[in-house]
């Protein structure tokens, strides 16, 4: 397979969607549906790269227990399945959609203890799969067990082989992935405004205050940075232009793998 890039994904999830005509605590509820997907923010880019007929391939760490809901997808969309399976189940976020009021209730399963053996596995299958120019998306949380710099330990080795590291993560991860050596930082990062707040230590508040916070990572040898902004779309601002990508606005839907 001509790979046009990897996604990696850490702590990938089954996103359950549960339909209720509504949510009160404490009250017995009956679902008019439900549905399982496979998740993670590496494993939703990468479905979507498919879709756009990109031949991509996925890696991360899946518990055996119920990775045939992973499987599936990677068959079905033609993905290269590189994920590797560890005793145990991969976690479920639940979403609890309310009918009448369009509200979604996210409730987030913990999931799969690793541990650094685990992160040097996602590494072997990864070392041989990289090439010059090669886009590798890291993307998502981290499990208990792994270190916060486990996103930078992988950008160093993807970065040293010449690929183009792109970056989704926040809290502790990110400011180690940040404070990487210039040569091995990523070449694009995607925080959203409160994850760029975090960094910055201070409120951005219009988009005059994100382009500038967006500048400080630019200056740091970051070559693109992509700031979500929710329902207003995305900011995008490299070193000499700034673009803002503002989605269709939909009636309603749901936000499984919205902001991936």
């Amino acid at each position: 397979m001509n790979l046009h890039a990897i996604t990696v994904t850490l702590n990938p999830a089954i996103d359950q969607t549960i339909q209720l005509d509504s949510l009160q605590p404490g009250a017995v509820h009956r679902a008019s549906s439900v549905r399982n997907d496979a998740g993670g923010k590496g494993i939703n880019v990468a479905a979507c790269l498919a879709d756009w007929g990109s031949q991509v391939a996925a890696l991360g760490v899946l518990g055996v227990g119920n990775a045939g809901v992973f499987e599936a997808l990677f068959r079905e969309r033609g993905i290269a399945d590189h994920c590797q399976r560890v005793a145990g189940e991969t976690r479920t976020n639940l979403k609890l959609v309310e009918a009448r009021s369009n509200d979604t209730t996210d409730i987030n399963l913990p999931g799969l203890r690793l541990g650094q053996p685990h992160l040097q596995g996602v590494a072997d299958h990864l070392a041989p799969l990289l090439r010059p120019g090669l886009p590798v998306v890291l993307s998502g949380s981290l499990p208990a067990g792994l270190p916060d710099d486990s996103w930078a330990q992988l950008q160093a080795q993807a970065s040293a082989a010449g690929a183009r590291v792109l970056l989704d993560t926040s809290g502790a991860p990110l400011v180690a992935a940040l404070g990487a050596a210039r040569q091995a930082l990523p070449y694009a990062v995607k925080p959203n405004r409160h994850e760029l707040e975090a960094w910055t230590g201070r409120p951005l508040s219009d988009r005059a205050a994100l382009s500038a916070a967006a500048h400080e990572l630019i200056a740091r040898g970051i070559q693109l940075v992509v700031i979500s902004m929710g329902t207003e779309g995305a900011l995008f601002v490299q070193r000499d232009q700034r673009l803002i990508a503002r989605p269709p606005r939909l009636a309603q839907g749901s936000s499984v793998g919205a902001g991936d």
